[in-house]
């Protein structure tokens, strides 16, 4: 009799055991499933948060059937609770489990930014704080300060960083992007400097990054910009000024409506080519890899000026007499729809800044 009834009582407790262990697979079982979502949902680990307490909130989010399963699932597999702060996005159809993989890899959800070429140093700056997703720390700092984090202090901040586009996350601030921006043209200036051509008028690559700012606002045609280049080259070479719209454009400021003036070309700014001799003091704009080595390897001729076609191209000449001719072609009977080069990308919040009106070289 006693035989039998230790018996029973062991199959019982073998059952409640076998059970109970089917209970647990089962709720583990349940953080493989897909979880249903009616779109990609953003979830957000702050630094220091313990795994019980993202267990709790992925339960509270519907992300998880029960935290108890992930807290035993992170007892059996202490590996998994070593989570990354960060800004998580998930999307329909993955599981609980996936979740956590993606949290202990810390892959964050990135946003990106652009900065494009041609665009000035308060257009990247418009564009960073138009970025709802970036910590901004320097909206109120000065050109000065930015430059002076950037470990150039006293340097002028046009044209120093380079245009590109920036994938972020939401830990990063607009100070990281503008120093990843930054220490980029430092690399892609550098790298054309060393491979440059010879007899260049550039006493430093600074003075190529302002031509290449130069060179960028003169055509939006990429296959010009070495010719465009070689004939700024070339007017340097040969003491002439460089006579270039841009820099005039620039020189104004906010007085710049559009338009440029007989008067605004006879107006001396220290960036009025037309009334200075070599280069303006400072780039004039972010310019591109392809401008900065247009600058550096001018094509080789003997063009001395150039005016827009009206089509976004360029006519190049190589006596003032040719030129004028140009001009009074391409300028003095202007086609309908005639424009000077393909419309540069405004930043947020900021009004597109044409290139050259006549570039009248």
């Amino acid at each position: 009799m006693f035989k039998k009834l230790s018996i029973s009582l062991f199959c019982l407790v073998v059952l409640a055991v076998a059970g109970s262990s089917l209970w647990v697979w089962q709720g583990l079982e349940s953080l493989e499933q897909p979880v249903a979502l009616s779109e990609p949902v953003l979830f957000s680990v702050p630094s220091g948060s313990g795994y019980g307490q993202v267990a709790r909130k992925l339960e509270e989010e519907g992300l998880a059937p029960d935290s108890v399963w992930l807290k035993i699932h992170g007892r059996l597999f202490p590996e998994q609770t070593r989570l990354k702060a960060g800004e998580y996005e998930f999307t329909s159809g993955m599981s609980t489990l996936d979740m956590i993989s993606m949290m202990v890899a810390g892959a964050t959800k990135h946003w990106q930014i652009q900065f494009i070429e041609g665009w000035t140093f308060r257009d990247m700056r418009r564009a960073l704080a138009s970025s709802d997703r970036l910590e901004k720390i320097t909206t109120d700092w000065t050109g000065e300060k930015i430059m002076k984090a950037m470990g150039a202090e006293g340097e002028h901040p046009e044209g120093r960083f380079f245009p590109d586009t920036y994938l972020f996350t939401s830990s990063e601030s607009d100070l990281d992007l503008l120093r990843r921006a930054f220490e980029k043209m430092e690399e892609v200036l550098a790298a054309e400097w060393e491979s440059r051509a010879e007899k260049l008028p550039y006493d430093s690559p600074y003075e190529a990054l302002i031509m290449a700012s130069i060179v960028e606002r003169e055509t939006g045609a990429a296959h010009e910009r070495e010719e465009v280049a070689g004939v700024f080259v070339r007017r340097l070479n040969k003491g002439m000024r460089l006579q270039t719209d841009p820099t005039v454009i620039y020189g104004m400021g906010e007085k710049y409506q559009g338009r440029i003036t007989r008067r605004d070309l006879q107006t001396r700014t220290d960036y009025n080519t037309y009334r200075i001799d070599g280069l303006p003091p400072t780039p004039i704009a972010l310019p591109g890899e392809e401008a900065i080595h247009a600058a550096l390897n001018p094509a080789d001729g003997d063009a001395l000026y150039f005016v827009a076609r009206g089509d976004g191209t360029h006519k190049f000449s190589r006596t003032l007499q040719e030129h004028q001719k140009a001009v009074r072609e391409f300028q003095l009977n202007r086609r309908s729809d005639y424009r000077s080069s393909p419309a540069p990308v405004p930043a947020p919040g900021s009004d597109s800044r044409p290139a050259s009106e006549a570039n009248e070289q």
